[in-house]
């Protein structure tokens, strides 16, 4: 990997958003990268629902490779954060992808 370092006028590379709230939630580092990840989906792909809001749908294969984690190291990642209430899943039916709904922390949430 190519590095440099870092002056006021250097653009940022491509990011992926993480809520500073996020840092403080008790998930594995996993999971905090993986609902960075998530969210930047949402961002670029989301689809909307009938009620307006973004889900995306995301195979655990693909999540997999985009993390270079293994298939059961994901789910493991996505049950946590789905028990920490930051995402929703919505299964589908028998294999199909299930539907990810992305929730947001508070501005409050942060302060906690």
């Amino acid at each position: 990997m190519n590095c440099e370092f870092m002056i006021a006028s250097t653009p940022l590379p491509p990011c992926v958003p993480l809520p500073k709230a996020m840092l403080r939630l008790q998930v594995s580092n996993t999971a905090k990268v993986m609902y960075a990840r998530l969210l930047d989906e949402i961002l670029t792909r989301g689809t909307e629902d009938s009620n307006g809001i973004l889900f995306i749908r995301f195979p655990i294969m693909e999540i997999a490779a985009a993390l270079s984690r293994s298939p059961q190291t994901c789910k493991r990642s996505l049950n946590e954060l789905e028990q920490a209430g930051m995402i929703i899943r919505v299964r589908q039916g028998i294999g199909e992808v299930s539907h990810i709904y992305i929730l947001l922390p508070k501005e409050d949430a942060a302060h906690e």
